[in-house]
Order: structure tokens, then C-alpha cells, then sequence
């Protein structure tokens, strides 16, 4: 099975687990306070559905099911879910149901507190699912953690880091005198927002004082090479049948010593090297000079080789020579401490790593609100990315618990249209003791939908412009 049908399996079956159990969270309070739900859908059925309760074959075969009040159903439009609750302005703008006189099952009929509960039930789910998750994980795979102090050949770091006083070699152990535990994105976060970092540098400790207003984390991750990076010798994992450094008789195992006439020592200086070969073949230039510019000095030592191998390399078209680097997690594996947590142990571990997630998911959303931020946005492509190319179970959860944390998020936020929007209204209605008009609500709907769809088309877009730039 190809890569681009793992990740779509991946994607659509977080997206189905999340979906409807957001949606149930609404069902279920709905139901527990006798509020009709006239549709329960797995994705949006605009003019038409791929399956329904309420189809001809399936009533013909479940007589007693068609019957039900709820149609459930299963639509075409991938982008989320809904239940249709009796009288209430939601998506599916039923403006006419709201003009027949307010009967004792519609939403509108029941007190603010039981329509509050209604409206938080599908944040309220996905969080709680997000922790469930996490803690089942912990159960299920325990906790792999690389000690900073593991990194034995310590971190390399960017131009930026440098101008703050980072050196290569460097490895951060504290930020504002808290101990930084292991090794993972995380470490961005930390450093961004430390006002002084710690580091272990020839066997003693260094102080630095970061910039007052802390480092811009986009800035941090959005280059190349980025902020920091784990330091690892510069010895191929594999090598591509067929590629420019197959050709030059390149295996597995074999240490890169210079490329392009630098010397080469971690994976880092590689890079360093190979974005600035890649910078002066993006600008204009003639087929001949791109040839020529891609034809650089390689030398390389294989494993088990006394002497090292000096070739001209052609690079690809995409400036690569099809190699594979030995990641950090292989070269370090021995490093890693390893945590197993029974049952009730994972329960109050899950619920702690869930809520250091959000705390960091929320402070970066600052960062959607900045022109490098709004660029960063995307959508079935840069979430389906998220995903392996191979089907781990480990992963696929790890990444459905952190998507479910972005629903929760995204879904309080205080938009008109999404459940946030009512929510706020519902606690305006509960303040000055009058719910906002009808007319006000399906304004506010139709603008919070105008909104979404603004920004679902910014995300296509963005994903458009990676994918063909």
C-alpha cells in the first residue's frame, strides 16, 4: 500500500473517532435532558449522504430503527460532524423550525444551565479523551525519555542561538532554574519562553540570559538548519538503489568527511552545506550551469574501509544524493530511559501530560495571529502529514489525542458558529437574563460560518503552495 493511502487511512479514522465522539458529547446531554436530536452525521451531507437510517434499504431491513426520531448517517464532506438539535440555530440555518411556537423538547425550551451543558459536551469529550489517550498509552507503551545529559555528543545550533550565546556542544539542562527533563519538541517551547538557560558546556555549567521579550518559536523551528539540533556523527543509515551516491559506491555505514570541499563532521554541518548549495541552484541559472553547480567533491569512508573514497557526485534534480541519515533516536537508543506505568499509574501521568499539551498548544496560538503564523495554517494535507508512513498504533493515537486537545481548542473559542460562539451567548443570556434574538443568532451564525470557511480556504491554500512550491 503506498504512503499517501496509510496516511489517508490514518487521517480519516482519527477523523471518524474524533467526529462522533464530539458529536456524542452534544447527543448525550441532548438526550439527558430530553432534547429532540433530529440528525446524528459523521461528516457533512450537503444535497446528499452516503448512508442514512433513513434510506428506503435500510428501512425496508430495520423497520424499527427508520422509526426513530434520530436519523444517523454518514455524509461525503470530510470536514467535520453535526447533530441537528430541535430549535436551535446551528449550521444547518432551520429558520423555519423557529418561527412555530417553541415546543417543551427543543433546545430553546430548556434553561440556560441544561443548553450550557449541551454546548460543552463536545469540548468536554474530546478533552476528556485526549487525557483517556494519553493515559492508556503510557499504559500500553510506557514512556521513552532521552536525558539531556544523554546526548553525549550535545546539541548544534543555528546562527540565531549563536548571536545568543549558544555554542555547539552545547547541552541545555535548566531554564529559569527548572530542570529540563528529556529531549523533545518541547525543548523549543522552553527555550523560547526562558528568561535564562542553563547549559553544560566542557564539563561546566554556563548561564545565559535570553532577550527579555524571549525568542519568536516560529523563528526557531522555521529554519535551516533550526534553533537546535541533536548533535549526531555524520554516518549514513542507507543509501537509495540507484541514487548519485550508490553510483559512487556509497553503502550504509559509511561516514560522510567532507562535501563541496567543507569538512564534515555531524549531520548539522551537512546541512549547513547542503541548504547553501541549494540556495545558489534556486536562483536563475541555465541548464548547464545547474549540471555543472550540481556536480560537487564527495569524500566518504565506508564501514569497514581503512581508506577513505574521493568521487565527483551529480546531485538529483531536488539537490539530494539519496542517502538516509542515521537518526538521533537510533544513534541515541542506548541513552533512552525507559518508564513503564501500571493502570493506575498511567491515569494521573496521562492526565498530567494531557494538560502540559494544552498549556503549550494554547500559548502557541499566539503565534496564528502573526504573517508567518497565518502561513503555517493548513489542512488535510499538513494534519494527514502528521501521520507515519507505516501504520503504528503507538503513533496513530499519540497523534489522535494531541488533535483531539486542537478540536477542544479550537471549538471554545468564542466564534460564532463553532460551539464556543453559543456558549458565549448562553453566558450573556445568563448575565442580563434575555437570550439574544433570533434575527442576532442567525447573523452571528452566518458570519462565524463565513469566518471558518475564510479560514479553511487559507488552509487549502497553504497546502496547495507546499505541495506544488
Amino acid at each position: 500500500m503506498s504512503v499517501f493511502w496509510i496516511k489517508t487511512f490514518q487521517l480519516l479514522l482519527c477523523f471518524a473517532i474524533l467526529i462522533v465522539l464530539h458529536e456524542g458529547g452534544h447527543f448525550f446531554f441532548a438526550k439527558l435532558f430530553g432534547i429532540r436530536v433530529e440528525k446524528f452525521f459523521m461528516f457533512f451531507d450537503y444535497k446528499f449522504h452516503i448512508f442514512s437510517t433513513k434510506d428506503k434499504w435500510f428501512a425496508r431491513l430495520f423497520p424499527r430503527v427508520a422509526k426513530n426520531e434520530t436519523e444517523y448517517g454518514i455524509g461525503w464532506i470530510p470536514l467535520g460532524g453535526y447533530v441537528k438539535i430541535a430549535g436551535m440555530i446551528d449550521e444547518s440555518m432551520d429558520t423555519e423550525q423557529m418561527k412555530q411556537p417553541v415546543q417543551s423538547y427543543e433546545f430553546r425550551a430548556k434553561p440556560v444551565w441544561q443548553r450550557f451543558l449541551v454546548m460543552v459536551g463536545g469540548v468536554l469529550v474530546n478533552f476528556l479523551l485526549a487525557l483517556f489517550i494519553y493515559a492508556m498509552i503510557l499504559f500500553a507503551w510506557g514512556r521513552d525519555t532521552l536525558p539531556m545529559k544523554g546526548v553525549s555528543h550535545g546539541f548544534a545550533y543555528n546562527e540565531m542561538a549563536e548571536n545568543l550565546g549558544f555554542q555547539d556542544g552545547d547541552i541545555p539542562l535548566k531554564t529559569d532554574g527548572e530542570i529540563i527533563e528529556g529531549w523533545d519538541g518541547n525543548v523549543f517551547r522552553t527555550l523560547s519562553e526562558a528568561k535564562v538557560v542553563t547549559v553544560l558546556r566542557n564539563g561546566s555549567e554556563i548561564t545565559l540570559t535570553m532577550p527579555e521579550e524571549g525568542v519568536n518559536l516560529l523563528d526557531m523551528i522555521d529554519t535551516d538548519p533550526r534553533f537546535i539540533a541533536v548533535n549526531v556523527p555524520s554516518v549514513v543509515d542507507s543509501v537509495m538503489p540507484g541514487s548519485p551516491a550508490a553510483k559512487v559506491g556509497m553503502k550504509s555505514g559509511a561516514r560522510i568527511l567532507s562535501v563541496d570541499n567543507s569538512s564534515v563532521e555531524w549531520w548539522g554541518d551537512f546541512d549547513q552545506v547542503m541548504a547553501r548549495k541549494a540556495d545558489i541552484l534556486a536562483a536563475d541559472c541555465s541548464h548547464e550551469d545547474s549540471v555543472r553547480l550540481r556536480t560537487l567533491p564527495l569524500v566518504f569512508l565506508n564501514e569497514g574501509a581503512t581508506t577513505p573514497d574521493t568521487a565527483l557526485i551529480t546531485l538529483t534534480a531536488d539537490y539530494t544524493m539519496g542517502i538516509f541519515k542515521t537518526p538521533y533516536q537510533i544513534y541515541y537508543k542506548d541513552a533512552y530511559v525507559h518508564h513503564d506505568y501500571g493502570f493506575f499509574e498511567s491515569l494521573p501521568a496521562g492526565v498530567s501530560y494531557g494538560w502540559e499539551t494544552l498549556k503549550g498548544y494554547v500559548s502557541d496560538l499566539r503565534y496564528v495571529f502573526t504573517k508567518k503564523g497565518a502561513k503555517s495554517v493548513g489542512s488535510f494535507g499538513t494534519i494527514g502529514n502528521l501521520f507515519p508512513a507505516v501504520w503504528d498504533w503507538g503513533v496513530f493515537w499519540n497523534i489522535t489525542a494531541f488533535i483531539s486537545i486542537i478540536l477542544a481548542v479550537m471549538n471554545i473559542l468564542p466564534i460564532p458558529g463553532l460551539d464556543g460562539g453559543h456558549i458565549f451567548f448562553l453566558l450573556v443570556e445568563a448575565v442580563t437574563r434575555r437570550p439574544p434574538s433570533e434575527k442576532f443568532m442567525e447573523r452571528a451564525q452566518m458570519v462565524g460560518m463565513i469566518l471558518l470557511f475564510a479560514l479553511m480556504a487559507l488552509a487549502l491554500f497553504n497546502d496547495a503552495v507546499k505541495f506544488l512550491f
